[in-house]
């Protein structure tokens, strides 16, 4: 007999409205809270935002923390929740997740949204020296602020939105904060991301330091069937949270409601 149990599930929001539901996935060190800005932006609509596995309010569920398993978090929160008609919006590492639950070509989905994501072959930068350094970034206080507002903004945050980024950014199990970094970054999906059915925006920031716009034109783009691609001004890696009206009006203009 199998008695193996199911993992419990990560913690999600789900509010209702018209749809399709746009489904939000942070980026690594967010929490579902990152898209605040932007579901308020989005009236009436039907949102479904998650804290992965190892984050925020999921920090306690166990491991492993990989893409692979988050795709699978996502799918069965989906399938909990009873979403059937949807968006995938994937931010930086969530991208690369949402590139991995689109290659199932789930039921009903109609579109992924990658914003700043991480692409499907990754870049050059992407080497073993700079993997070992990004997984410090998290390490202390001031190595927070030091990435949130030298590397992955352009723009100056409100300080309650700052604050925010802090305690998230701090707000990881150890073995989640460290797994992108150390594998999930570097991890090629390219044949899963040409698995992709379905039409896919990808939003670039133009000073985004992270996945700058011609990394994602090179990486990314290629493997995906259909792409569009738009580039919002004057904003880093933080895109959420530095333009999202500019973002809600991307979403929306791919993904309009029912």
């Amino acid at each position: 007999m199998n008695t193996t149990q199911p993992k419990p599930l990560p913690t999600y929001d789900h509010r209702p409205g018209t749809g399709p539901t746009l489904v939000f996935l942070h980026y690594w060190g967010g929490s579902a809270r990152t898209w605040d800005l932007v579901v308020d932006r989005l009236p009436g609509r039907d949102v479904l935002t998650v804290d992965f596995r190892g984050w925020s309010r999921s920090k306690g569920l166990p491991g492993p923390y990989t893409l692979g398993q988050l795709a699978d978090d996502t799918l069965s929160v989906l399938a909990e929740a009873g979403v059937t008609d949807h968006v995938l919006v994937g931010h930086s590492m969530g991208g690369k997740v949402a590139q991995l639950v689109a290659a199932t070509r789930p039921a009903g989905l109609r579109g992924i949204v990658l914003v700043g994501s991480g692409p499907a072959k990754p870049s050059a930068q992407v080497t073993p020296e700079f993997q070992e350094a990004l997984s410090h970034a998290y390490d202390s206080d001031d190595s927070v602020a030091g990435a949130r507002d030298h590397i992955l903004t352009a723009t100056r945050l409100p300080s309650s939105i700052k604050a925010r980024v802090a305690v998230d950014s701090r707000a990881g199990a150890d073995a989640a904060r460290t797994e992108w970094p150390l594998h999930g970054i570097a991890e090629d999906i390219t044949r899963r991301t040409g698995m992709v059915s379905v039409p896919a925006l990808v939003v670039a920031g133009e000073n985004d330091q992270v996945e700058p716009a011609e990394v994602l034109r090179a990486n990314l783009l290629p493997y995906l069937s259909q792409a569009e691609f738009t580039v919002i001004p004057t904003t880093g890696h933080l895109i959420p949270l530095e333009a999202p009206a500019d973002l809600v009006d991307a979403i929306t203009a791919f993904a309009p409601a029912a």
